[in-house]
């Protein structure tokens, strides 16, 4: 957590400035379209946007009509976040140390965030998101697919140096089974060299309905 925290502190302005555009996607904005949909339809409730960085999908989600806060390790992320989105809360902290209250959410949402995640931590962190949601609550989780981490050194000139880990799709819908979420879709879709991505992107949403095993 601390080397995530220092380099997301050292990159946060350059980082904003270069994924600016990255809900600019009708394909990423339909997926979260879709999660807002089964919130509103799930009958609303506040909804965690869990390593949010500067806020973007924290505000595209309030764009949906949801009562969302964003959550970060990174106080320069939040800075940014702040900034331009005044109007809404984000708050510091860990998502595998979550200080939320059990079964509170109507959602959850980690957009790229449990990338950093080792894999061996992954039961831990969907048990933490199940433990915030409410029965019923539904998870949107994104990350690269593949099977072989990306490692950034010194990115944007700045003396950091971060693994970006990719997962299998269906390694991490089992996971999440495994934490008690019903899988409800899974999308993956191929590289946007535009957005500077190497892989392909995935995304899986899962419902809450069973105690961790």
């Amino acid at each position: 957590m601390t080397t995530t925290r220092i380099f997301y502190d050292a990159v946060a302005e350059d980082y904003a400035e270069m994924f600016a555009e990255e809900l600019a996607g009708p394909r990423d904005g339909a997926v979260l379209a879709d999660f807002a949909e089964l919130v509103n339809r799930g009958g609303g409730g506040q909804v965690a946007d869990l390593g949010c960085g500067p806020g973007r999908t924290t505000a595209h989600l309030a764009s949906l009509g949801l009562d969302v806060f964003g959550l970060d390790l990174s106080g320069s992320m939040l800075e940014i976040a702040r900034r331009e989105n005044p109007d809404l809360p984000f708050r510091q902290g860990s998502m595998l140390e979550l200080d939320i209250p059990d079964r509170t959410l109507a959602g959850a949402v980690s957009w790229y965030s449990s990338i950093h995640t080792p894999v061996d931590r992954l039961p831990s962190l969907f048990a933490e998101f199940h433990r915030v949601l409410a029965p019923g609550g539904h998870l949107l989780l994104a990350f690269q697919a593949g099977d072989h981490p990306l490692t950034l050194d010194r990115p944007f000139g700045h003396p950091v140096r971060l693994d970006f880990e990719r997962r299998r799709p269906e390694a991490m819908a089992e996971l999440l089974e495994a934490a008690g979420f019903a899988l409800r879709s899974r999308t993956v879709r191929e590289a946007n060299p535009e957005l500077g991505e190497s892989s392909a992107q995935a995304f899986l949403t899962g419902r809450k309905t069973a105690a961790v095993l």
